[in-house]
């Protein structure tokens, strides 16, 4: 969640679409969704994306890396986004280092998990994300385009990356959606509506620190969903401890091209901070289910009197059938809408951890023993000594 106008050299790109599945029909159909209510299988004879049901989840297992891990010469942290390629049975972690500490980077890793336990886990390498001409990304003092990775994508149809930016407003720097081959080097972006683009000087477009947070290939991979953390200025005010706000959900297709915009309501914040101290709520990580639905992840921090703050999380469903698609409003404040249905699926803050951290990142793992999908989420540490990496590994419980 730390808080880039990009370059014209880069350019959007297309990719090739899945192919169609095929629907189990009849009994044969009815017999398999009944032994594992998580069997993949197409929503309809179009739609080659696996079939989930998300009703509730189960904690299996919790891991935490030290903050002092070093690999390939980085440190580890800042983990910000996750994401797991069957194929490989690799996991992808992007860091949210804006090239401070270490050059920008993504770290490959093993996890290994049953119904009953989450084992360690194993870092296994470091990646450099680089420019378009090979570089590593600068930092803030040396100019140029300063990246503030926040989430990260395994593509299966392209065995490639994507990762998103949230820019920097001082720095006049706009968020964007990139796509990087797995050797880190940027291949492209995706346009930005120009309703999202930062002014250094103007309250208007997208805010610091509150835009492109969560990242998720659409269940049939065939689009890509964005999620803004918090408002853009004109949809509104950010949230306090007695009133929520909006943020924007982006589905682009694979030529970058804007299908469709939706509303998401953001809770109240949950607690008030400490006077003088400061808290928020936004989305951090975002996850298709299937045509209509995702998991968002909410992540609200309030400072207490000491300085430290309290993390609270919410995973939930939303789902955009009869929500308004609002790809035409620049300006939601006043506006006339519908936001997309949202149903709480869990309290982080309930599940009896002893600590709940930042938790950015979320993914689908492979299936579990019993069939059912498995659920892995991740925390950005910040670089915070009071702070911690936090694996957490879920059971998903079909509805």
């Amino acid at each position: 969640m730390r808080r880039s106008a990009v370059p014209s050299a880069f350019r959007s790109f297309a990719a090739p679409a899945g192919r169609a599945g095929v629907r189990l029909l009849g009994l044969a159909a009815l017999v398999m969704s009944t032994a594992l209510p998580a069997a993949c299988g197409g929503d309809d004879d179009n739609d080659d994306s696996p079939r989930r049901s998300v009703g509730s989840v189960r904690l299996i297992g919790e891991q935490t890396l030290p903050n002092d891990l070093q690999v390939g010469g980085t440190t580890v942290g800042g983990l910000s986004g996750i994401d797991y390629d069957p194929a490989s049975q690799l996991w992808y972690l992007v860091s949210d280092d804006r090239s401070d500490k270490q050059p920008a980077r993504f770290y490959t890793a093993r996890l290994s998990y049953d119904l009953a336990r989450l084992q360690p886990v194993q870092i296994a390498s470091v990646v450099t994300l680089r420019q378009a001409d090979g570089s590593a990304f600068p930092n803030r003092t040396a100019g140029g385009v300063v990246p503030d990775p926040e989430a990260i994508r395994f593509d299966p149809s392209t065995r490639s990356l994507w990762w998103t930016s949230e820019g920097d407003r001082a720095l006049g720097l706009d968020p964007f959606v990139a796509r990087a081959n797995l050797d880190g080097l940027l291949t492209g972006t995706l346009p930005l509506p120009a309703a999202f683009r930062m002014s250094p000087t103007q309250e208007t477009g997208s805010r610091n620190n509150a835009t492109f947070e969560g990242l998720s290939l659409s269940a049939d991979g065939k689009s890509l969903w964005v999620s803004m953390e918090g408002p853009l200025y004109q949809d509104g005010a950010l949230p306090t401890p007695s009133s929520g706000s909006v943020s924007r959900l982006l589905r682009y297709d694979r030529n970058g091209s804007v299908l469709a915009q939706y509303v998401y309501p953001l809770d109240a914040i949950p607690a008030a901070p400490a006077p003088g101290r400061s808290a928020d709520n936004g989305v951090t990580e975002i996850l298709a289910i299937d045509d209509n639905r995702l998991l968002t992840l909410e992540r609200a921090g309030v400072q207490g009197a000491d300085g430290t703050f309290t993390t609270y999380v919410r995973l939930y469903q939303v789902d955009i059938r009869g929500a308004t698609d609002v790809r035409g409003l620049d300006r939601l404040a006043g506006a006339s809408y519908v936001p997309v249905q949202k149903r709480l699926v869990q309290n982080l803050n309930t599940l009896g951890l002893k600590t709940v951290d930042n938790i950015e990142g979320m993914a689908w793992g492979p299936k579990l023993p019993n069939g059912r999908d498995s659920l892995v989420l991740v925390s950005d540490n910040n670089f915070n000594a009071t702070q911690i990496t936090q694996v957490l590994a879920f059971e998903v419980l079909p509805e």
